[in-house]
């Protein structure tokens, strides 16, 4: 992340009033005292820059300005600098304070929307004055999302704040900052092969494979490495007749538990939908969501999230098989509600957690955003191949090739355990 240029991270710009709260703002979203606070004003002079990683977005740089309307005896020159920034801003962030919106605020939306660049309001000192109906109408109506912030919040809240904003971000978000991950191609050595352990998916179109199925193996030609495609009664007898072991092997979520028995310990192994949470979602917080699975009671209520609609058959993934799985860990009592297609309950709070599906039918935006609606009303999420992969016991496998995804799930595993203690 540190080598990261600043040319290819997102300019996040924050541009408001004299002592508004931007460099709060700032502080609070970094966890750290990026930008000198006071109760003076004009205490931001210059132009701060915070480089950070805010996932999953990824690399950024949160530009802190002066006041706009500083009439200090440099506030001119101030001001010329404040605006400077808007060459420079691929997110222009407006901070306010509810009720409070005049020519300042209109400068601001003004210069952002000559430019074409996407605005977030982000209401400040939200605790002092709540923003009414009133005044969120009128951000709605000049076409601004927005978020309310307090100062001195506590570490739960302002998670939840955190998530808003990145939700707000993700939402308008300019498409080159949301670049794609990668498939399967860079976990494969050049000319490498992938064993890809394919059922026959009863709801998959006859003569045809599911997509996430079709895409991974069109990744791995695009890779210049070879897809060896195979049915899980026929994975064991394919792999003795290799010269050497695949480098990768891949199946789908319901056969996880006999791919990683079949498969010799030195080759790593995941499943499409562990794929797909790279691809589409935010792969570090779905790992550590699934944790939350080993502190499920059986009073507790968990969410499924379909991203589309089909025709449900009778040993259905979402609708019978992972909530059998699930109260076979946790207890004859869990209740698993299921959400169909792009609907999303407002009701989040009420679950231990979301499980969502590979959201191959969605885009990375959409599935970001529902991921974040999730950590801001305080719920874990994961999706369906790290739920099976943790109820079957082989998730650390799984996410053998995802160092990363594996230590998070590590870290939140041992907080879950550590708190039942």
């Amino acid at each position: 992340m540190e080598t990261v240029p600043k040319s290819m991270r997102l300019h996040i710009a924050l541009f408001g009033r004299t002592n508004v709260g931007k460099s709060s703002f700032l502080n609070m979203i970094s966890g750290q005292q990026a930008a000198i606070t006071s109760p003076i004003p004009g205490t931001t002079t210059d132009v701060v820059e915070k480089t950070m990683e805010l996932l999953p977005l990824g690399p950024v740089v949160f530009l802190d300005t002066a006041g706009i309307d500083d009439t200090s005896e440099l506030g001119a020159e101030r001001i010329k600098r404040t605006m400077r920034v808007f060459t420079r801003a691929d997110i222009v962030v407006i901070l306010c304070e509810a009720g409070v919106w005049g020519a300042p605020e209109e400068r601001i939306l003004s210069e952002a929307k000559e430019r074409k660049i996407p605005v977030v309001a982000v209401v400040g000192k939200a605790d002092l004055r709540a923003p009414d109906a009133a005044f969120l109408k009128l951000l709605h109506e000049k076409g601004i999302s927005s978020v309310a912030v307090a100062d001195n919040l506590s570490p739960a809240r302002r998670e939840a704040c955190v998530a808003d904003f990145k939700r707000a971000l993700i939402d308008c978000c300019p498409e080159d900052f949301l670049a794609v991950p990668p498939l399967i191609g860079d976990l494969l050595p050049p000319g490498g092969l992938a064993a890809l352990i394919v059922p026959i998916d009863l709801e998959a179109p006859k003569g045809r494979l599911i997509l996430p199925q079709v895409q991974t193996i069109r990744d791995a030609l695009d890779a210049d490495t070879a897809a060896l495609v195979v049915k899980e009664r026929e994975y064991p007898a394919m792999l003795a007749r290799l010269k050497t072991p695949p480098d990768l092997a891949v199946c789908d979520s319901q056969v996880v538990d006999k791919m990683v028995a079949d498969t010799p310990p030195e080759v790593p192994c995941t499943t499409f939908s562990i794929l797909f949470a790279r691809l589409k979602g935010d792969m570090i917080l779905m790992a550590r969501g699934a944790a939350a699975i080993a502190a499920l009671k059986p009073t507790d209520k968990v969410l499924i999230a379909e991203a589309c609609s089909h025709h449900a058959v009778s040993d259905d993934i979402g609708r019978v098989k992972i909530p059998r799985w699930l109260r076979r860990y946790a207890g004859e009592g869990l209740q698993v509600d299921v959400s169909a297609g792009r609907d999303y309950p407002e009701n989040l709070s009420e679950y231990k957690l979301v499980i969502h599906c590979g959201g191959c039918m969605l885009n990375r935006r959409e599935v970001l955003s529902r991921i974040q609606a999730a950590a801001r009303a305080g719920v874990p999420v994961t999706n369906y191949g790290m739920c099976i992969s943790f109820v079957q016991g082989v998730l650390e496998r799984v996410l053998t090739p995802f160092p990363e995804a594996l230590a998070a799930f590590r870290e939140a595993r041992q907080a879950v355990e550590a708190a039942r203690r």
